[in-house]
């Protein structure tokens, strides 16, 4: 618990014993730092508690700030002003502000995370592509918001895995088989044969076809569709993983649908699915009465033929992953399959689990853009413009932080050309600059042989921008919190962006290096140092690599 979580504990404390408000009243209420810079003038900490109780104790909320203000004293506080209909601005000394900067100076990136009383352990399921293809840009922004989620969530002392599940089961893979064996047939010489419309038509079979004619040759004619099958299945899935790590995304667990149904787990899932009486039989098909829980229509789980639903496997995966043990299920789904999540609900209140226990994260389509206009699709990949192209063409750290910087359920246009901007205009490059620069004035002030005192006292008054600085900083831990609960992953580009800002403000507004004011220049160098340290660590929790210069 830091300084602001202290006092914040200490007043609601207060408010609970000296005016007797019920605890589930004041955690409603609001006691934020203030890190507007427009409505500084307005305090340092912001709070609406008078405003929330006055109903419940039939007060007037300006009468109850002013007792508030009247009771409540604490030695941190320089003095709280009742604003419009209640509102509480509360005041702080430089004292606070100095231990404060000391606490994350001390605590370092710790500062920003406590260890929870029962850590959780949380499966994360994100991108899970379809291994028919290249990924396209939707995946970038899938794969994004779930590797930092699983960031932040294991920063904050939680035990993540991270799973990828590759649909290797059913009509798409048949598919796939059918699209490879045709072009390997082309590329010997089969001319006859062509591909049906619904075939998968991108270049990147051709150039598979090639590679697998020379290591097999004319003896592709004598082998099975399977082969076929496994051999495309198995050199997508590589491109697959090469282009998520050159992305900067690693997997714990890649698993396979394919194996639900080779261990009869699929089998097992539907006879306990009927033997909670949510079932019924059809015109020969098997349905689930998903209605019954929210969902708009009921499921097919068997159809008449005995052909499983992907409906059938979900529920084997769902029980499958509860019964390894993850308190916490996450998925990040594009905003196409919304009914698919009211669906998994449905499955899980079916099976008696906590439908509380899943959580999805739905995002918006991504339109690629280059010389003003929707970016081009590619030969090579079919309809698409491919993730691998978007990488390579503006690099993993750009990539990241641009299908980062937008909240998920809004539609994101990724621009290639501020992309490539190296200029102030880029957000990266902004962000970038400033750490660069927090590097090269440590480095300066090493050069004249200044050195950094391990503690700085912050015996000199602070200037209004320094103290939102701090407050801004501050403010990450109650943000990563958040992110870790309501799974809003875009904040955290947001607010580097923001720190960034502020940095070049600060830089802007004053020599840092004073020779000839040595107090001066070590409490602005100590506070420059925390912007470094808070710079690097939001860059670590999005997979962004920092630049030693620029």
């Amino acid at each position: 618990m830091n300084h602001f979580e202290q006092l914040k504990s200490e007043f609601f404390l207060f408010l609970q014993n000296h005016l007797q408000i019920p605890t589930h009243v004041i955690n409603s209420s609001l006691f934020d730092l203030n890190i507007d810079e427009e409505k500084q003038s307005f305090g340092d900490i912001n709070a609406n508690i008078a405003m929330i109780c006055a109903k419940e104790l039939k007060r007037n909320p300006r009468e109850l700030a002013q007792e508030i203000i009247n009771n409540f004293k604490h030695e941190d506080i320089n003095r709280i002003e009742v604003a419009g209909p209640g509102f509480l601005n509360f005041f702080m000394t430089h004292g606070w502000y100095q231990k404060l900067a000391q606490e994350i100076a001390q605590k370092k990136e710790t500062f920003f995370a406590d260890k929870p009383t029962h850590p959780k352990k949380i499966n994360i399921e994100f991108v899970s592509a379809n291994p028919t293809g290249p990924m396209h840009v939707g995946h970038g922004r899938n794969g994004i918001l779930g590797d930092v989620f699983a960031n932040v969530s294991t920063f904050l002392h939680h035990d993540v895995t991270k799973e990828f599940y590759i649909n290797d089961a059913g009509a798409q893979i048949t598919k796939l088989g059918n699209s490879f064996k045709i072009r390997c047939l082309q590329n010997l010489g089969d001319q006859n044969i062509e591909l049906p419309e619904d075939a998968y038509h991108g270049e990147y079979l051709v150039d598979l076809a090639k590679t697998c004619v020379a290591q097999f040759g004319q003896n592709l004619t004598q082998e099975p569709d399977s082969f076929f099958q496994d051999y495309a299945k198995e050199h997508m899935l590589i491109n697959l993983q090469q282009t998520l790590e050159s992305y900067g995304i690693l997997f714990n667990i890649w698993f396979s649908e394919k194996s639900l149904h080779d261990h009869g787990k699929v089998h097992d899932a539907l006879e306990r699915l009927i033997r909670t009486g949510h079932t019924y039989e059809q015109e020969g098909a098997l349905w689930f009465r998903s209605t019954t829980f929210g969902d708009d229509k009921d499921r097919v789980l068997r159809k008449a033929n005995a052909e499983l639903t992907y409906v059938a496997a979900d529920i084997a995966y769902l029980i499958d992953k509860i019964d390894r043990g993850f308190d916490e299920l996450v998925m990040v789904l594009g905003h196409d399959h919304h009914s698919y999540k009211t669906r998994l609900n449905a499955i899980m209140q079916a099976l008696g689990y906590d439908p509380k226990k899943l959580n999805v994260i739905l995002y918006q389509l991504v339109h690629v853009m280059k010389d003003g206009e929707q970016f081009k699709m590619s030969k090579r990949t079919g309809n698409m413009v491919s993730l691998e192209e978007v990488v390579q063409e503006v690099g993993k750290n750009v990539a990241r932080f641009f299908f980062l910087n937008r909240k998920a359920d809004a539609e994101l246009q990724f621009d290639i050309d501020l992309a490539l901007k190296q200029s102030n205009e880029n957000p990266v490059y902004y962000i970038q600059y400033a750490y660069v620069r927090t590097l090269s004035i440590q480095k300066k002030a090493a050069d004249e042989n200044i050195i950094t005192a391990k503690d700085c006292n912050y015996d000199l008054s602070l200037s209004d921008l320094e103290k939102l600085i701090l407050k801004k900083i501050c403010s990450l831990k109650s943000l990563i919190f958040n992110i870790g609960q309501n799974h809003q992953i875009h904040l955290l580009a947001y607010f580097t962006l923001e720190l960034a800002t502020l940095f070049h403000r600060y830089y802007n507004a004053q020599r840092v290096i004073d020779a000839s004011n040595p107090e001066v220049t070590q409490q602005r160098l100590h506070i420059i140092g925390l912007v470094q340290q808070t710079l690097k660590t939001c860059l670590f929790l999005m997979g962004v690599t920092p630049m030693e210069k620029m």
